[in-house]
């Protein structure tokens, strides 16, 4: 009886072990995922941010340069603004589902990897 006993003290002390080596490499891999998607997003980010500075300023140039073409500095803006309202409009009706299929697909490949 006494070696049941130390049996089954064995094996709840294995089951224990086995419990908490799971629950540490469910950790670790979380903690992979996320440091992978995390290394990807703030380089991107960075550039995003770098790229809408450089078109700030391309646009304000543009628009200052349009405007002093058309006789106002304001009409300038006004055809900056209409030029990237159309191109919005656009994207949003014929490019949406492709635009947000691309990104959730980038993110569940980054989370299944």
């Amino acid at each position: 009886m006494e070696d049941n006993a130390k049996l089954l003290e064995s094996l709840l002390e294995k089951a224990a072990d086995y419990g908490k080596t799971s629950f540490e490499l469910i950790k670790l891999r979380a903690l992979d995922k996320s440091s992978d998607i995390v290394s990807t997003v703030i380089p991107r980010t960075v550039a995003i941010v770098l790229f809408a500075c450089f078109m700030l300023f391309l646009n304000l140039g543009l628009s200052f340069w349009l405007g002093e073409i058309l006789g106002r500095i304001y009409y300038g803006f006004f055809v900056v603004a209409a030029f990237y309202g159309v191109v919005g409009i656009v994207v949003n009706f014929f490019f949406h589902k492709k635009f947000k299929n691309v990104v959730s697909n980038y993110f569940i490949r980054k989370l299944l990897k």
